[in-house]
């Protein structure tokens, strides 16, 4: 039987201490590069096994429950899709699994439990996408299940969430727009349909405030149905007949892409009569013949977040419930003209 080879071996061979060929062959301090390569090279030569102690455990491997919705998987609307596949690279990453779970417009309204809560087959849940109010009401009588919500946050902060900016992303956005001359300008969302476009609400009305520009309820425009979620080109916009503003602040991509349609099917240009942005910069962004304007989501660290956060929770290591809020930046392309000052 051969014998293995010990950290005493290498270190009479080398004419050096055990301590320094411990230090060199675990990359600490107090070594230099030159005499480590040359201690790790003998290492190799005389066969040297690192033996890992007990305490030395591999990262756990969980099974990861993915829960979102099918009213958010229409034709145009695969924001969340996009999502979880870069949810799942990270779940890979961390030598997990997953599972997806997509409830039915049937299952969220008649209150169908979750497969993977009701049968116990996931460790933990990443929420994607806020469900309907009763049915987030039913989704907190888990219990047993750790679970965090991304891209929503709710008022009970029982749960820990993971959120772009959407606050100061669209404050940014309509910035964007007044520094390029335009004073009026519309909001186009369906204000409090989820908490992210009453935040990017929110955050144009700041940027209107600090520029002294009056805010008016009637440009704000609807861009879905508050019952079935319907947007999109299946959505028709109520846009003003007699007063059009020069601009329009969109909260996603999916509907300054139908704005952009609609505006040029009753005769008017982007960005040469009417300037649009939008806000995700997904699919849309770079659809068709005008490349949106738009706020980047940074969707791989919210992703990241999400599922480090979980971990945490299914590690026992955290107890504090937070909201983290990600930054994007700010994405240039043809769909806004500056207004030069008739000054």
């Amino acid at each position: 039987m051969v014998k293995a080879v010990k950290l005493a071996d290498i270190a009479e061979k080398f004419g050096v201490s055990v301590v320094t060929v411990s230090k060199a062959l675990s990359g600490q301090k107090g070594v230099s590069e030159e005499l480590r390569a040359k201690i790790k090279a003998l290492a190799d030569e005389m066969g040297y096994t690192p033996v890992h102690s007990p305490q030395e455990k591999k990262p756990k491997s969980y099974t990861i429950g993915v829960l979102t919705y099918e009213r958010y998987f229409t034709e145009f609307a695969s924001f969340y899709w996009k999502m979880y596949q870069e949810l799942i690279t990270h779940v890979v990453k961390r030598n997990c699994f997953s599972m997806l779970e997509v409830i039915s417009y049937y299952g969220e309204d008649n209150l169908e439990p979750p497969k993977l809560i009701e049968e116990q087959r996931v460790d933990g849940i990443i929420v994607i996408g806020k469900p309907k109010k009763d049915y987030l009401k039913m989704l907190y009588q888990n219990k047993k299940i750790p679970m965090v919500f991304l891209d929503f946050y709710d008022d009970e902060e029982i749960v820990d969430s993971v959120i772009s900016a959407s606050f100061y992303g669209m404050y940014q956005m309509t910035d964007y727009l007044i520094k390029n001359g335009h004073t009026q300008i519309a909001f186009v969302g369906s204000l409090m349909y989820t908490e992210s476009i009453t935040d990017r609400y929110f955050g144009y009305c700041k940027a209107l405030m600090e520029h002294g520009i009056e805010q008016r309820p009637e440009w704000v425009i609807k861009d879905r149905g508050y019952s079935d979620g319907i947007m999109g080109l299946n959505y028709t916009l109520s846009l003003p007949v007699d007063n059009m503003p020069t601009a329009f602040a969109c909260n996603n991509d999916v509907t300054a892409f139908a704005l952009i349609k609609q505006l040029e099917e009753i005769g008017y240009h982007v960005p040469e009569d009417i300037s649009v942005v939008g806000y995700d910069n997904y699919l849309y962004a770079e659809f068709g013949d005008s490349q949106i304007t738009t706020y980047s989501v940074d969707m791989p660290s919210m992703t990241k977040v999400a599922l480090n956060r979980l971990i945490k929770r299914m590690d026992n290591l955290t107890t504090k419930v937070n909201v983290h809020v990600v930054s994007g930046n700010l994405i240039e392309r043809n769909t806004v003209s500056r207004i030069e000052s008739k000054e």
